[in-house]
């Protein structure tokens, strides 16, 4: 199956749901993004890692780092490998040198994870195809702008896209897609991701 590489692009607190953050991923070599909807400490341990700063006692992300160390294996890579009914998975592919494994997680805490190792995430086509948010060529040059990896300060926990999509339910289509376009305007990824979805679902 074919692998895309991704960067992350941004990591922002929700404008309509307190407390949950998007961490939002681009496809390199293309103008598509993937927002995820993550907790409290999964966006701190991301966000302390982007400004590589050294919190006074290790979290458990760099407890796995050193953790893994010891044992001599190292993080390849991070692969968002699924989505199922709005839920994010992922895998975190370790090797000793010798030997690869592939180790189930969430996509917040294997990107947590990956960052700590210079790992290159991935995810497939068949995500993007499904779950990604096309940027048109204007988006793509305000989002490169706008969309910095920058610092921030967590509240609460829920790793779902799929959460607060009934609220869209009664919408047109039509009326769905310009609501879209001006949550992408106001870099809303959260918002955009549940537009997204109730879009997907009427597919």
């Amino acid at each position: 199956m074919k692998k895309i590489k991704l960067e992350i692009l941004g990591l922002s607190s929700s404008q309509s749901q307190t407390g949950s953050f998007a961490l939002v991923l681009g496809e390199v070599s293309g103008n598509r993004r993937l927002p995820i909807i993550i907790g409290m400490f999964e966006a701190q341990a991301i966000a302390i890692e982007i400004e590589k700063i050294i919190p006074n006692r290790p979290m458990t992300h760099d407890l796995f780092k050193s953790f893994s160390s010891s044992f001599h294996f190292h993080v390849e890579e991070i692969i968002i490998s699924d989505l199922k009914e709005g839920v994010f998975f992922a895998k975190i592919v370790c090797s000793d040198g010798l030997n690869k494994t592939e180790i189930d997680a969430r996509p917040s805490d294997a990107i947590a994870i990956g960052l700590r190792f210079d790992a290159i995430i991935y995810t497939y086509e068949t995500i993007l195809a499904e779950a990604g948010i096309v940027l048109t060529d204007q988006e793509e040059e305000e989002d490169k702008e706008k969309a910095q990896p920058k610092e921030a300060k967590p509240k609460a926990k829920k790793e779902t896209v799929k959460k607060g999509s009934d609220d869209y339910k009664n919408y047109s289509m039509d009326k769905l897609k310009d609501l879209l376009k001006d949550a992408l305007d106001k870099e809303d990824y959260e918002k955009a991701a549940k537009i997204r979805d109730e879009l997907g679902k009427r597919n």
